[in-house]
C-alpha cells in the first residue's frame, strides 16, 4: 500500500476534497489521508510515498520533518530543500535569464541590522548606496515588499524617495525589494500542477479578497489567444526552472505583454470560498492526478524529489526533469486602469 499524505494547517476545504478525490479514483494500492506525525527520528522513513506540503513555510518543525522524509524516499511536493533556499528576488533574477518579463527590481539592505551583527559586519557595503541610480532605474511610484515574504505582509506603495525612507523605517530587519509599478489592463493568476497542467484565471488584486477571482477575462480573437499561449509558456518555463510541482504565477498585462509579478507561491490559496467552485474543481482534480502519478513512480529509499532545471544544470547533469526515481531509481542531482502590486500567496 502506498500512502499519499497532505500536511496542512488551518485549511479546511482543499485538504479534505483532495483526500476524497484521490480515494474516489479507486487506484489499487494507493490511499490518501492527512499526514500524522508521532515522532521524528533521524534517517527513519515515513509511512508516506507522497506528501503534499501546505504548511511547512510557517512551521520549521514540519520543514525539518519533510527534509528527513525526502531523504528517506518520500516524494515531497514541493521540494523542501529548494523551497528553503528560494526567495522572490532570486525568482526575478532567474526569470530574466529564461526570458520571462518581470518588473524592474532592486534589493535593499534591512533598515535595522540583523541580530548579532555590528557596524563592522557591513564593511563591504558602500555608504551611502547609489540611491539616485536605483531610483532612476525603478521610477516612482513603486512598490516595496519583502524579498522572501509571502502574501501581502509588509507591502508598501511608495510615492517618492521621502515616502520610501519613512516606510522603510517600519520594516525592521526585513530585506526589502523596490519594484517598478506596472500599470496594467488585465491581470491573471495561473495554477501550475506537475509542471505540465496550467489553469489561467482572471484575477483582480484590487478587489476584496473574496472577490478577486470574480474578474472577467478579455481574451477574444487572435490577440487574446496569443496572450494566453504566451502566459502558459511563461508559466511552464518558470516552474520547470524552479522545480515546483504545485505553484501559482501572477501576470500583469501591460501593452499586451504579460509581466510576471509573483511566482514564488508553493502553497497557494486553494480555498473554494476564495477561488470559486470551477477553479477549485480544477485544482483538486489536477492535484489528485499528479499525486497518484507520483505515488506510482515513487521508489522507496531513493530520491523522489523534483529538481528544477536551474539546480540540475548548475551541477552539470543532463537528467530528465521528471522526479529522480525515474532515472533507474538513481538519485538525480540538481543539474491606466490599474496598478500591480506583489501577488498574494
Amino acid at each position: 500500500m502506498k500512502k499519499i499524505g497532505i500536511l496542512h494547517g488551518m485549511e479546511n476545504t482543499f485538504p479534505q476534497a483532495f483526500i476524497e478525490r484521490v480515494n474516489s479514483k479507486g487506484e489499487k494500492g494507493i490511499v490518501a489521508e492527512p499526514v500524522s506525525i508521532g515522532k521524528v527520528v533521524q534517517a527513519e522513513p515515513t509511512e508516506y510515498a507522497v506528501i503534499i506540503d501546505r504548511i511547512s513555510q510557517d512551521v520549521p518543525f514540519y520543514r525539518s520533518y519533510l527534509k528527513n522524509a525526502a531523504l528517506s524516499g518520500t516524494a515531497v511536493i514541493n521540494n523542501p530543500f529548494w523551497w528553503s533556499a528560494d526567495e522572490k528576488f532570486f525568482n526575478n533574477c532567474l526569470a530574466e535569464k529564461i526570458g520571462v518579463p518581470v518588473p524592474k527590481t532592486v534589493i535593499l539592505p534591512s533598515h535595522e541590522r540583523p541580530t548579532d551583527t555590528f557596524e563592522t559586519s557591513f564593511r563591504n557595503l558602500k555608504f551611502p548606496l547609489d540611491w539616485e541610480a536605483m531610483f532612476e532605474y525603478i521610477g516612482f511610484p513603486a512598490y516595496m515588499k519583502p524579498h522572501a515574504g509571502g502574501g501581502w505582509k509588509s507591502v508598501y506603495r511608495v510615492e517618492d524617495p521621502h515616502d520610501l525612507w519613512r516606510k522603510h523605517q517600519e520594516t525592521g530587519q526585513l530585506v526589502m525589494m523596490l519594484q517598478e509599478e506596472i500599470v496594467f489592463t488585465d491581470y491573471f493568476r495561473c495554477y501550475c500542477i506537475g509542471q505540465k497542467e496550467v489553469h489561467i484565471m482572471p484575477y483582480e488584486p484590487r478587489n476584496p479578497h473574496h472577490l478577486r477571482y470574480a474578474a472577467q477575462m478579455n481574451t477574444e480573437g487572435p490577440a487574446g489567444k496569443k496572450l494566453l499561449a504566451t502566459i502558459k509558456d511563461y508559466v511552464l518555463r518558470l516552474n520547470k526552472a524552479l522545480g515546483y510541482d504545485f505553484n501559482t504565477v501572477e501576470f500583469a498585462v501591460r501593452d499586451g505583454v504579460p509581466i510576471a509579478i509573483d511566482f514564488c507561491n508553493p502553497a497557494p490559496d486553494a480555498d473554494v470560498y476564495s477561488v470559486g467552485h470551477n477553479n477549485f474543481e480544477w485544482i483538486v482534480e489536477a492535484a489528485a492526478n499528479m499525486a497518484i502519478e507520483r505515488a506510482k513512480k515513487q521508489k522507496p529509499g531513493k530520491d523522489n524529489l523534483t529538481w528544477g532545471t536551474f539546480v540540475r544544470s548548475a551541477v552539470g547533469t543532463t537528467a530528465p526533469t521528471e522526479p529522480a526515481g525515474e532515472a533507474n531509481g538513481a538519485a538525480a542531482k540538481p543539474k491606466k486602469p490599474g496598478t500591480a502590486a506583489p501577488g498574494k500567496k
